[in-house]
This record gives C-alpha cells, structure tokens and sequence, in this order.
C-alpha cells in the first residue's frame, strides 16, 4: 500500500514513516499537494501549535487541497495527535483559529477534574472504542496507548468513535466518512498502534 505523509514543517516524520514502514508501506513525504502521485492513504502527523499548524498547511497549500483530494472516497486520511486536531472547524491554541473543518467540533484545552491528573497529559492510558468501527479490528477495547497532549477534539458528536477517561472524558478518535483521526500516536504505541496502522492501510476500512 503507497502511503503518503504530508510534511507542512510541524512533524515527527522519522517515527511516522518508520512505523508505517514497517507496517508495509510504501511511504512518500509530501511538502506540497502536486508531489501527491495518486496515493489513497495520506497522513497528516503533528506536533506543536494549532494556530501555527494551520498557518503552514495554508501556505503551503494543504488546507486548500485536501478537502478535494477527500471527495474521492477511495482516498482516506488519518490525522494523528495535532494532525488530528487541525481536523476541526476551530481550536483555541495560539488564539482561536479556523481548522480544516473536515469533521465537526472545536479544540479546547484540557481541563483537570482530579488533582492526580497533569496536563499536559503524556502516557499511556485506555481508549474505549465502538466495536464497529474497523480501524479498530482486532483492538479489544480498552487497550492502551500513547499520548502526549494538552488539548482535545470537543463537540464532534456521532464523530466521536472512542474516548479516554482522562480530565473527565475526551474523544480519543473522531472519524467522518473517509477522515480519521487519534488523538494518540500510534506510531509510538507499539503492537496496537502498529495494529492500528495496519487497519488503517486495508481498503476495507471505509467500510
């Protein structure tokens, strides 16, 4: 499977590639939308700022290109940790700011209910995940995995595919037709995550 992670300046690339290397992928590094060669699984990682995150997809040209690479529904995209984030309509980080708004809901800032909790919130901790959803084939719920964060993906409602009890409750996965995204990284979640990756690459995932 030909795998395409689009590079806009705020990413881990080294550990995503390799990790979707190693799950079988024929992996590109995208910096701009016209080095896209016909690739049905794109990967949008991140890590740092909202705000700035969606200053460089705009200048580089992705929060314009994406929304019609999608409409092609062979074609799917998985945002991971900010890449998930930069998904909504808006996220409050380095003042509000619009997202891509490819699946509904706002970014808001953790908010502790236990003194036991930190934020940022870095670990390893539960997602509970509906059964349905075939990204997760073969991950019993519940199943740990790796996070490092201080925001969360509010308001999605039915795009909400699993959460994890931490600062009350928050959307660990949010999925919109061909759009997935995990809050968690799964390139740093060892055989789940690599699981995950695996789901991600099947062409029966859309399903």
């Amino acid at each position: 499977m030909k795998v395409a992670i689009i590079d806009y300046g705020m990413s881990n690339l080294g550990s995503v590639r390799r990790a979707f290397e190693e799950c079988g992928a024929s992996v590109r590094v995208c910096g701009k939308p016209d080095e896209l060669d016909g690739e049905r699984r794109l990967v949008l990682p991140g890590v740092g700022s909202f705000a700035d995150g969606m200053r460089n997809l705009t200048d580089r040209g992705w929060a314009e290109a994406l929304p019609g690479c999608l409409k092609d529904s062979s074609v799917s995209l998985l945002g991971i940790c900010l890449g998930m984030q930069l998904l909504a309509e808006t996220g409050c980080e380095g003042g509000s700011t619009p997202g891509l708004g490819l699946v509904k809901g706002h970014v808001r800032k953790l908010q502790p209910t236990d003194l036991r909790e930190r934020v940022p919130h870095v670990g390893w901790n539960e997602v509970q995940h509906q059964a349905s959803i075939s990204l997760f084939n073969g991950i019993a719920s519940g199943t740990d995995f790796y996070f490092v964060h201080s925001f969360h993906f509010a308001d999605a409602g039915d795009a909400i595919v699993a959460t994890t009890p931490y600062a009350g409750q928050f959307a660990s996965v949010v999925n919109r037709g061909n759009v997935f995204g995990t809050q968690f990284h799964p390139e740093k979640s060892s055989r789940p995550g690599f699981a995950l990756i695996r789901n991600f690459m099947l062409k029966e995932v859309n399903a």
